[in-house]
């Protein structure tokens, strides 16, 4: 089969079978073209819950579907590449959680909403990239416990100088391995351009960011900017789209090493595979795990 005989198929059968396809800004160009919907995490999962359909494919990792499974929990939901994990989520659980509970008594405790949904269960409130400062400025608290990524909470208490922080030692290894060399020598590169960064950077290359934000935002930004050229600091698949997006305009990659293979992994035949039965997770949580995680989101909704 051919690319597009394979987007054929995937149209017919979703229609068939009542199945809406999630995307997430991060998948292949070929993946975004046959989605109903493409965006951030948490935005993907809202849009599931608003969605009329019974089943959901979820291109992207597995806490984005596990998040959908939350805020939809009478609807099926389908991981489309069972092995597509976040490092970053992987990197806390509850038992991790409660050992920094103790080191920090009287914090409230801030997830990040790339986390797992066991760990959203003993939080009190998640966060977006694009929401974190907003949240934390207005939650009823002094002190925050940040979990599990480091560099954004960094931004977080940037923003927020008048609140004490304590963060987790965590982070996206792809956003993390972007250095302070690499923004010079991209820059060097293309001395016309303007830099965008997503706040899972580290802290001296957001320094010099000209704009952060989720990547949504970035995208936002690069599509309304009279600018001419751009810098991406996330994820490379965003580059590729704001090419196809943009024609007018030139992308360029803050780094090859920006490129997430737990995104990549998913194929159009996986979605395939998905719809015609025979590929694919169906995503199972328990009722304890639905209401303690949607707590969290909902707090977040309250908030936000």
């Amino acid at each position: 089969m051919t690319i597009q005989e394979i987007k054929a198929e995937i149209l017919r059968l979703k229609k068939e079978k009542d199945f809406c396809i999630l995307v997430h800004a991060y998948q292949g160009q070929e993946i975004l073209e046959i989605a109903d919907y493409v965006g951030d995490s948490y935005g993907l999962s809202v849009e599931a819950s608003k969605d009329s359909h019974k089943n959901i494919i979820m291109c992207g990792v597995r806490f984005m579907a596990e998040t959908c499974k939350v805020l939809s929990p009478e609807k099926k939901v389908y991981l489309a590449n069972p092995v597509a994990g976040c490092p970053m989520a992987d990197q806390i659980d509850l038992e991790k959680l409660a050992e920094l509970k103790k080191q920090y008594p009287g914090y409230a405790v801030v997830a990040y909403v790339n986390t797992t949904s066991e760990l959203k269960t003993g939080c009190d409130v998640c966060v977006t990239s694009a929401s974190a400062v907003e949240i934390c400025k207005k939650l009823d608290a002094d002190k925050i416990l940040f979990v599990p990524d480091q560099n954004l909470g960094s931004y977080v208490a940037q923003n927020i100088p008048e609140k004490e922080f304590a963060f987790f030692n965590g982070c996206c290894p792809r956003h993390f391995a972007m250095t302070a060399q690499d923004v010079e020598k991209a820059k060097a590169l293309h001395p016309n351009a303007v830099f965008l960064v997503h706040p899972e950077c580290r802290p001296e290359v957001v320094a010099q960011a000209d704009y952060v934000g989720s990547t949504t935002g970035i995208m936002k930004y690069a599509r309304n900017s009279d600018a001419k050229e751009f810098i991406i600091g996330t994820e490379n698949s965003i580059v590729e789209h704001l090419q196809f997006e943009c024609p007018d305009k030139q992308f360029y990659p803050l780094s090859v090493a920006l490129t997430c293979m737990n995104m990549k992994v998913t194929t159009l035949m996986d979605v395939y595979n998905v719809l015609r039965g025979v590929g694919g997770e169906e995503i199972e949580l328990s009722d304890d795990i639905i209401k303690g995680a949607k707590k969290c989101i909902d707090r977040m909704i309250e908030l936000g």
